[in-house]
């Protein structure tokens, strides 16, 4: 199982030098029920975002990208509609958990 974590709704998480880590596709309340309400990004490019510090210190991001309507106006994806979500964090476990956390969330509700 994965260690802990807490959000950017619980803490303040310092993702200052993170990056495109991988893509995941899945739905924004899959997300939600993983990680609670998202912050506005940039407000410019990404539309949703959350932030994540796993208990060992480990930092990753989930957000969207240039899809949203922050980004395209009237042609936007709402951000409760969007499916593909980027992935960000300093190495490549970053991805790895995220996916682990979702992919458990998507096998709960398949089972319920």
């Amino acid at each position: 199982m994965f260690p802990q974590y807490k959000t950017h709704n619980q803490k303040y998480v310092r993702i200052d030098g993170t990056s495109l880590r991988g893509v995941i596709v899945c739905a924004y309340d899959t997300i939600k029920k993983a990680f609670g309400q998202p912050n506005c990004g940039d407000e410019y490019k990404i539309d949703a975002e959350w932030d994540i510090e796993f208990s060992d210190g480990l930092v990753a991001t989930v957000y969207n990208w240039k899809d949203g309507k922050n980004y395209l106006g009237k042609q936007g994806t709402p951000k409760t509609q969007i499916t593909e979500w980027h992935i960000g964090g300093k190495t490549e476990e970053a991805y790895n958990r995220i996916v682990e956390i979702i992919r458990a969330i998507e096998t709960l509700k398949a089972s319920a």
